[in-house]
């Protein structure tokens, strides 16, 4: 499994609102993403702006897809909340409960 974190800073005030076009718009289309896995989106308790994105995929080539394809109509719809550009980075899950995950191998 494969996974983005993506690093957002909101307008200040704008996490809510973030929030609500996340479920409310981005999600949908995530979710008609072939690959697409699971979505978690953390917000720091002592930077009320600053969220971590982290979408879980199937493979690499598939979030790959969903870069080149999707992530720039994303981050179109959410740039009115957005205090910067996201930064993107990529992980391999090494380990995941959740998804029954051990030692980067599907249980």
């Amino acid at each position: 499994m494969f996974t983005r974190v993506v690093d957002i800073r909101t307008k200040q005030g704008k996490n809510r609102e973030f929030s609500t076009i996340l479920n409310e718009k981005v999600l949908p289309i995530l979710r008609k993403q072939p690959g697409f896995v699971d979505e978690i989106t953390l917000v720091s308790n002592h930077e009320p702006d600053r969220v971590l994105a982290l979408s879980f995929w199937d493979s690499e080539q598939a979030a790959e897809r969903y870069h080149s394809e999707q992530y720039s109509t994303i981050t179109e719809i959410l740039k009115p909340v957005l205090d910067n550009t996201p930064r993107v980075q990529t992980f391999e899950v090494d380990t995941s409960t959740t998804h029954h995950i051990v030692k980067g191998k599907a249980a």
